[in-house]
This record gives structure tokens, sequence and C-alpha cells, in this order.
């Protein structure tokens, strides 16, 4: 039989599409390769949110030249998050270029010798709103995630509630590549919760490029955590991403009183100056998002704040950068994603001037992450002597590796053996005493 292989880039989200690529592939009669140079087809989901992440595409354009002379009936496909610019540079790169929303359709795709289904996407923001019912746009945006996943594991799930941004941040392409935000029922993703339940898997991920925007048929996003959290069973709920404009007072009062709601949230500020977060097109200011996060952590006083942070761009100054470096010190998160800036054709953002240099924009990550260092051990250390409830995940080195509920990393050994915990436990929760702290997670042993 025909072997797949699948390689995927950016988000959550791409992930999850991966898995009903997977799926896909199978029920046409191809079976998972151990390696890729056993695959007959190639699939790559891509990421055009950042430079970075196309670059890697490009880099192994080579090693897929050298498999189809080993193989001459090897194809490649093309999916994901694609800009028209990265599309002009790359279609004739792959055999098939194909739009993940064609998903259902490509047994008859894959068919043709060669093929390039991507429909035409939005130029601007005026056109993103033109004309099309919004329950057209959500038929044709939704059908593919009627496919059942592959999950990758057997006890986490991601599982999409929205897809497509309305936002327009300056710097971002995914409104052009993904489309107009569309939001699933909620009976749909209920029901996928509960199948995933039944099969007890343990951690249920909610996903959306603005998942606290949710909305359909009157059910926002509190009242779909509440009606997931009512599910029977013995699991936990996470969720991202967040947009501070989306995080109402009902949200955070959800997520404190649902016993299954995590206490972690992502809540990208992505700078920690007024006038780039204008330039940014982000809706709020840093008072605006001081006061929100003042707000969750009364609720939520063990909460697990992370966030993301655009370094470089811009228009930022050493002043402005230091805004961003004393709002870090003063926020005190837990985790945060560091970006640096990298100019995406097509954005707005592309039109400013690219100010800061590559180097600068490495020192400035750097600084960022040392601060994140300090601030992350010093709210890591308060787990120290504490007994956590952990989603044991795998082995490294004789580490058993989880998250804790709080989604804070953990190893942790048995005080009876490093091997005590079977392989066929993992998957569960356990219970782990916390007995050392470092920047990035916590030490621990099995209670």
């Amino acid at each position: 039989m025909k072997k797949y292989w699948i390689i995927t880039y950016g988000c959550q989200m791409n992930k999850s599409d991966s898995e009903r690529i997977a799926l896909t592939l199978e029920t046409m009669k191809y079976l998972s390769a151990s390696k890729i140079d056993e695959a007959d087809l190639i699939v790559v989901n891509m990421c055009s949110v950042r430079q970075s992440a196309v670059d890697r595409v490009y880099g192994n354009i080579k090693n897929f030249d050298k498999l189809k002379k080993k193989n001459k009936k090897l194809k490649i496909i093309l999916t994901g998050c694609i800009t028209k610019y990265d599309l002009k540079k790359l279609k004739e790169k792959f055999d098939y270029v194909l739009s993940i929303k064609s998903l259902p359709h490509w047994k008859k795709l894959l068919k043709k010798k060669k093929y390039i289904y991507y429909p035409n996407q939005i130029k601007s923001r005026e056109q993103f709103s033109a004309n099309m019912p919004r329950t057209v746009l959500g038929t044709l945006s939704c059908n593919y995630l009627k496919i059942k996943p592959k999950y990758t594991t057997k006890f986490s799930a991601y599982i999409p509630v929205v897809i497509g941004c309305n936002n327009f941040c300056s710097y971002c392409v995914v409104p052009y590549t993904r489309g107009q935000e569309i939001s699933r029922s909620a009976e749909d993703i209920v029901k996928e919760v509960k199948n995933l339940v039944k099969k007890r898997y343990k951690e249920i991920w909610l996903l959306g490029e603005n998942v606290n925007s949710y909305s359909s048929n009157k059910v926002n996003f509190s009242k779909l955590l509440k009606m997931i959290n009512d599910i029977p069973g013995d699991f936990w709920i996470r969720f991202t991403s967040s947009h501070p404009k989306d995080f109402s007072d009902e949200l955070i009062k959800t997520i404190a009183k649902c016993e299954k709601v995590t206490k972690y949230i992502s809540l990208p500020i992505q700078s920690g100056d007024d006038e780039i977060l204008k330039k940014m097109n982000r809706p709020y200011t840093v008072r605006n998002y001081k006061n929100l996060v003042k707000k969750i952590r009364k609720e939520i006083p063990n909460l697990t704040l992370s966030t993301d942070v655009i370094v470089g761009f811009p228009g930022e100054t050493k002043k402005r950068f230091q805004n961003t470096v004393n709002f870090f010190k003063e926020t005190s998160f837990d985790m945060a994603y560091i970006a640096q800036y990298s100019p995406r054709p097509g954005t707005a953002a592309y039109k400013m001037k690219d100010t800061v240099s590559h180097q600068e924009k490495e020192r400035r990550d750097k600084v960022l992450t040392e601060v994140l260092k300090k601030t992350a051990l010093k709210n890591n250390k308060k787990y120290i002597g504490k007994i956590v409830e952990v989603l044991s995940e795998y082995e490294r080195k004789n580490w058993l590796i989880g998250k804790t509920r709080e989604y804070k990393t953990i190893k942790f050994q048995s005080l009876r053996s490093p091997t005590s915990l079977r392989k066929s436990d993992f998957g569960k929760f356990v219970r782990v005493k916390v007995t050392d702290a470092i920047p990035w997670g916590l030490k621990g042993h099995l209670i």
C-alpha cells in the first residue's frame, strides 16, 4: 500500500488540521510511513505567519528533489496558511497546492497529475466583509472540520472552535490566509468532546485564532465552557489563544467557577508600549491590559499567565522597548512567546520601514528572556513543597514528564523507583510533590 508523511509548521490549529489530513489520507488507503524516505505522498502543512516558518519550507525543497529522484512516483502537496505572495513563489515547486478547506475533496483532486486549488484570497480589509452572507462563509469554512481527526495522542486532543480572524493586526497575515472568523456550532463541539471523554481523553484544547470571541446561535465562549464543563468525566479543559478585547467579566467568572477549566490563560500583549500597540492595530492600552490582568488574578489567585510579544516592530525605539521591559517586570508572567518582528507581505506593517536591525532584535529578545526567567522562577518557587495534580505524558532519561493543571512542565521520579510508573500509565492523572523549581518548570517525586 502507498504511504504518506506529513510535515507541520505553525500553531496548534495547523497541528489539528494535520490530524484531519491524516485520517483523510487513511480513508484513501494510505498508510502512515515510519520515515519520510518511505513516503509516496508528502504533505507540507505550512504557516506564512512568520518568515522563519516559510524559510523552513524553502529549506526542504532540495530534500524533496532528492527524494523524487529515488521515488519517481512521489507526489508532494502544499497546504495550510499560505499568503498569495508565498503561493506565487512556491506553487511551481509542488505537485499540488490545496486549500485546507478543500480537504473533503482531496480524493478527487489527487487523481489529477498536477493541481492547484487555492481560492482567491482577500486583499484588503474592505474586501473582507464584501457581500457574501456569513452563513455561506460558515458552510465553506467549517465543512472540513466535520472530518474526524486522527488524534496524535490517546489522552490530549485539539478541537477547533473558531477559525479565521476579524482583527487585522497590522503585522498578521491570518485574516488573509484563514479568512473571516467563523464559529463552529456548539452542538458539534460538545459532541466531539463527549466522544473523546468516552475514550478517556484527559486534556481537551479548544482552539481559535481568537478563541474567546466564539459566538454561535446565542452561545458565547463563556456558555460554551460551561456546556463542556458539565459533561461527566475526569478531564481538563484548556483553550488558546485569547484576545484582551474579548476577555469579559463573565468569562473571568466562568473560568474561576468551572472546575474542569484549568487556570492557565494565554493573553497576548504584543508590546508594552501604547504607541506601538496603536501601530499594531491592537485596540487596547497597556493600562487596559494591566487592569484586565488585575481583575483576572483577583478572581483566579492561582493563575498561570502566558503572553505573546513582538520585539523590533517598526518604530520601536529603545525607550519604547524599555516600556515593554518594565511591563514584563511588573506583570510577572509565567511564560511568554517572544518573537522577533519579520515583515510579512500584504500586511499593513509591511509598508512601514523596518527600523530595528536583526542584531538589535536579537538583543531585545535576550533582554526580555532574562526578565522572564526571573519572574517565571519566582512564580515556580511558590509550588515547592506542594502536592500537584499532573497529567503524565512521556519518559526522558529516567525522568517522567508531565504538565500540572496550571500548565507547568514538571519532571519527576517515584520515591520508590524511576520506572514505577509504567508506560501504559502515560496519559493519566498522578499526584506529585514538588521539590524544586527552575525557570521553565518544576521537579518533584511521584506520590
